[in-house]
């Protein structure tokens, strides 16, 4: 992203789009049952709320009766059925590993086979958006999580912690084409997941292929255990290189998600909050999804920044676009054309120009 002289002033920013994570799988419900939702109303409701209280993007999960994280999509189908007629105007987000909790104590911490993933494009009604990780990676989410944080808390039992410690997350080459084609057949947005500056390179190579033509909406996810780590440097190194037409939205982890979010708004773009990143404020104290969204509006407001409506958020994201060509999706997004045959030096993006631009430039 390319920064002038006033692009730190709000009045050159788009409005920020705040995404809630409100059903963390990691947690047990008696982690923090004020605000971990269990039944189906439950969890309807702690999506109205988080939406009454700012928050236009809903990363969704779900959970059974027991508490434990839900692997069968007929759940997922009733809950973004009940949100979508609760808050029509929120943009809902499915987490695309569907659940990655462990079903007992000393099990393994697994996302569900590729296949069931995929499923994820048949969801009836459909989400706006799945999330998606690009390259397999290895997702040690305890690497960060200190032990005087966990006390009390199910993550505290080694078998859990030791589950958790060796997951990974599976987003192969032939899984990663083949799932974004499903996706964009059923107009389903993927928002893509990276976790470092490898996911992005190969993010724009299969742009560049044209193995996927529409919006990048992007996070970049500092959590360590084989993700970037919560350094600054990596933060702002990753914007350096997001091309200027994407929307970019920071998530972190535990304490380090309110510092990450305020320099992401400082510098126009986007934050994440919600019980699936932290549920401790910087004191340590239980803090609750809502509160969170709260904390980060008023922090937007001093910054200058105003906070998207639902259909804003649609707008800033693009829900619903696609495009028709590898051309076409390269300059939606902001990035140089492709090098053509004989081309020498750097592509430069005003040597592409649709037929309809053209008439529109020379008809002038």
């Amino acid at each position: 992203m390319q920064f002038f002289d006033d692009s730190l002033h709000p009045e050159n920013m788009e409005k920020v789009v705040i995404t809630v994570a409100p059903y963390g799988p990691e947690w047990m419900p008696e982690d923090f049952p004020e605000d971990i939702p269990v039944t189906m109303e439950e969890q309807i409701q702690k999506a109205v709320d988080c939406y009454e209280a700012g928050a236009t993007v809903l990363h969704l999960h779900v959970r059974e009766l027991d508490g434990k994280g839900s692997k069968r999509l007929s759940k997922f189908n009733e809950l973004i059925a009940g949100v979508r007629e609760a808050v029509p105007e929120m943009i809902i987000q499915v987490g695309g590993s569907i659940s990655f909790a462990p079903e007992s104590e000393g099990e393994a911490a697994l996302w569900l086979s590729d296949e069931a993933r995929h499923m994820l494009a048949e969801l009836t009604p459909k989400p706006d958006q799945v999330t998606v990780a690009v390259n397999t990676t290895q997702m040690n989410i305890m690497e960060l999580l200190y032990p005087e944080y966990l006390a009390g808390t199910s993550l505290e039992h080694p078998a859990i912690q030791a589950a958790y410690s060796e997951m990974t997350v599976p987003a192969g080459p032939a899984w990663l084409t083949e799932h974004l084609k499903r996706l964009c057949q059923n107009g389903i947005q993927p928002h893509f997941q990276l976790t470092g500056m490898h996911g992005l390179e190969t993010l724009e190579r299969m742009v560049r292929k044209g193995l996927y033509m529409g919006p990048l909406n992007l996070t970049w996810i500092g959590i360590g255990g084989g993700f970037d780590g919560p350094n600054p440097f990596n933060f702002f190194n990753f914007i350096h290189r997001v091309p200027d037409g994407c929307t970019l939205t920071s998530e972190s982890l535990l304490k380090n998600v309110l510092p990450f979010n305020t320099m992401s708004m400082a510098m126009g773009m986007h934050a994440r909050v919600g019980n699936e990143d932290t549920i401790i404020d910087q004191h340590g104290k239980r803090f609750s999804s809502v509160q969170q969204i709260e904390q980060t509006v008023r922090i937007a407001h001093e910054l200058g920044r105003e906070i998207a409506s639902g259909q804003e958020a649609r707008e800033i994201y693009r829900i619903g676009v696609q495009y028709d060509s590898i051309e076409e999706t390269l300059l939606a997004n902001g990035m140089a054309p492709n090098r053509q045959p004989g081309q020498k030096g750097v592509p430069q993006r005003s040597d592409i120009v649709s037929t309809k631009e053209s008439k529109l430039k020379y008809s002038a």
